[in-house]
């Protein structure tokens, strides 16, 4: 497994650095709204049994439309497509469903699968998007990456208590720890090394609060795994499971960022619908 992760790291690490620092924007975009509709699928196959492929696409669609919202707010998505859409979900529940003891959580996790993901990383562009947006991606990536490398290997070697055993049985308060110190030593170090965009209190705030979010968001999906059976969400990176299994942290660590920015540092603008 460890050799696993290695590999599939080696292999993307380069490419991502590629993506971000060399190519433009809108590649960005498009590696990301890949990913997040990547996900989405996995997140509704956590849930939805074979046959319910018509609350699949409407989900999707809705995750896209959000992506391109935010890529260029205005353009394809407003209050009226976003109330359709959310009325097409449910009209579509009501022309197909015969079991109906299923249409409540089905309708909520069409919905919810829209803004878990499509909502939460659309900030991955809205950062992308900032003055010096490469190197606030770099910056989120590598203090949200520390977290959980620090929170996996010092929870392997040293963790004893358990953090949430009800929700990830194998996840330590040991572990926490020693993720959150990770994200806030990462942070400080990478603004340092470059990203004197922010400040040195502005890294150690925001590398204890990525620390902390991050670890919540990793926790919220395992509570869906959890839910719904499984051990990982996917297996679409040998040894690191889905792509929802290495999103789940940057869901939160994506908007966490982009409005400490946005409200602290005076930084991007406010996206409505």
């Amino acid at each position: 497994m460890h050799l696993k992760r290695v590999i599939s790291a080696a292999v993307i690490l380069p490419f991502f650095y590629l993506l971000v620092r060399y190519l433009p924007p809108p590649v960005f975009f498009i590696v990301v709204l890949f990913a997040v509709l990547l996900g989405q699928m996995e997140f509704y196959l956590l849930h939805y049994p074979v046959g319910k492929r018509g609350l699949i696409l409407l989900g999707l669609l809705g995750g896209g439309l959000i992506l391109l919202h935010f890529y260029e707010p205005g353009l394809f998505l407003d209050r009226e497509v976003l109330t359709a859409l959310v009325g097409a979900i449910l009209l579509y529940q009501l022309a197909t469903n015969r079991d109906l003891t299923t249409t409540l959580t089905d309708a909520a996790v069409s919905v919810l699968g829209i803004f878990y993901l499509g909502w939460f990383l659309g900030h991955l562009i809205l950062l992308r998007n900032l003055d010096q947006g490469e190197y606030l991606i770099f910056f989120l990536f590598l203090v949200t990456w520390a977290g959980d490398t620090g929170a996996y290997y010092v929870g392997k070697g040293f963790g004893r208590h358990r953090l949430a055993p009800a929700v990830s049985p194998n996840k330590t308060v040991e572990g926490a720890i020693g993720g959150w110190l990770a994200s806030v030593l990462v942070a400080v170090l990478a603004q340092r090394w470059f990203l004197p965009l922010i400040s040195v209190p502005d890294s150690l705030i925001l590398g204890g609060l990525l620390g902390i979010v991050g670890q919540l968001g990793d926790l919220t999906e395992s509570m869906f795994k959890r839910g719904a059976g499984v051990k990982d969400s996917g297996q679409f990176l040998p040894g690191h499971g889905g792509v929802l299994d290495k999103l789940d942290s940057l869901i939160f660590t994506a908007p966490v960022l982009y409005y400490y920015l946005l409200w602290i540092k005076q930084l991007g603008r406010l996206i409505v619908i």
